[in-house]
């Protein structure tokens, strides 16, 4: 169906209808061999609460945005490339059911439908777009993801300490490495991590000291591999026949660290049958 559609007026018409609805705040979509496959309305578990959000489903991209008013007009555009893309099922709560994670390098969030054979759809999309696409470009399926963020709602207390507790007064934070949602106390530092952003993140305390560790534990595999070089170079000296390059460089209670929040146990609108 994708090579079928590719380049065809009718799709055109529909990437260039889309683009129109996010406006000038929202990027081109139009690219030689995508295709529109389908749209629809999911419910986005955000930070403060969940919230209603356009999903439209390409060969080669997933694409969302907040609702300003219905087909007509949208903001707040994110493209997430699906060969980035990983999928989970999650249990239904109290507050939304049919839900499932989508999963990327760089963020991680969870979605429900109305229905859970439209849930079932969605994913069935999604994983034979993705499985498509890597088998295409020959890449494995992406092994680090970001870890969603748990809602403010989520609790009332620091899930690092667990001894503040939120207030008007008492700001919530979020660890950008686990997700967690902490008090300003145990999220005081920052640190560097290039696959979420080229600037350094707030991160709590325990992953703060995590990523210490390995990062000198990165740095001491990198010196171990180098000094059978840099061992075997001392006291080489070339003769001044040989044309050699020369190198330009002679805690309290807290949450368990490896606790996952979520754990795995409006409708979809094909174009085309």
């Amino acid at each position: 169906m994708v090579d079928h559609l590719a380049n065809t007026e009718i799709n055109s018409q529909r990437i260039a209808a889309v683009e129109n609805c996010f406006g000038a705040s929202g990027q081109p979509l139009a690219l030689p061999g995508r295709v529109l496959l389908g749209e629809g309305i999911l419910t986005k578990e955000c930070r403060k609460k969940p919230k209603p959000r356009i999903f439209f489903l390409f060969n080669d991209i997933l694409v969302y945005g907040s609702i300003i008013i219905n087909k007509r007009k949208y903001n707040s555009q994110h493209i997430i490339p699906l060969e980035d893309v990983t999928l989970e099922t999650l249990p239904d709560t109290l507050q939304m059911k049919n839900r499932w994670m989508i999963k990327t390098s760089k963020k991680s969030f969870v979605v429900s439908a109305a229905s859970l054979t439209e849930r079932k759809e969605w994913i069935s999309h999604l994983e034979e777009c993705i499985k498509h696409l890597l088998r295409k470009t020959g890449r494995q399926p992406c092994r680090e993801h970001a870890a969603p963020w748990i809602p403010d709602k989520a609790t009332d207390i620091c899930m690092r300490c667990t001894q503040t507790k939120f207030s008007t007064l008492t700001r919530r934070h979020h660890c950008r490495k686990c997700g967690f949602v902490v008090c300003a106390d145990c999220s005081r530092q920052r640190f560097l991590m290039p696959r979420l952003s080229p600037k350094p993140l707030r991160v709590c305390n325990l992953c703060y000291r995590q990523l210490l560790a390995e990062e000198k534990k990165e740095a001491e595999a990198d010196r171990r591999q180098t000094e059978p070089i840099r061992s075997a170079m001392q006291g080489y000296e070339p003769s001044s026949g040989d044309d050699s390059d020369k190198s330009d460089d002679e805690k309290a209670e807290q949450w368990p660290a490896d606790t996952e929040f979520y754990t795995s146990e409006v409708s979809w609108s094909s174009f085309h049958s």
